[in-house]
């Protein structure tokens, strides 16, 4: 065979075939039911903190904890709490939606 400048050649490499990738969807539903339901309870603090803040701006209650800085006001910790608590309802949705594997 002869080679002129230019052309190419082709290798082709065989290899054995290894474990093949397993392709069941929903595979990780109980870590999700795990995690929302581990979220639930954070979200809730946060929501009782964001309250406790409000109350304290209105004079119902004492001063609170948090005196500076960002997480001294009460938007950072309602937004915590809406954001934990979608999380966990889409986590939930996940887990429960279809069989498990």
């Amino acid at each position: 065979v002869r080679y002129t400048r230019g052309s190419r050649m082709n290798v082709r490499i065989r290899l054995p075939r290894g474990v093949p990738i397993d392709t069941k969807t929903g595979k990780n539903r109980h870590m999700a039911l795990t995690f929302a339901n581990l979220l639930v309870p954070g979200a809730l603090m946060a929501s009782v903190l964001a309250l406790w803040r409000l109350a304290a701006d209105l004079s119902y209650t004492n001063q609170f904890a948090i005196s500076e800085g960002v997480f001294s006001h009460w938007v950072p910790w309602a937004a915590i709490a809406i954001a934990l608590a979608l999380i966990a309802q889409r986590l939930n949705h996940y887990g429960r939606s279809g069989r498990f594997h």
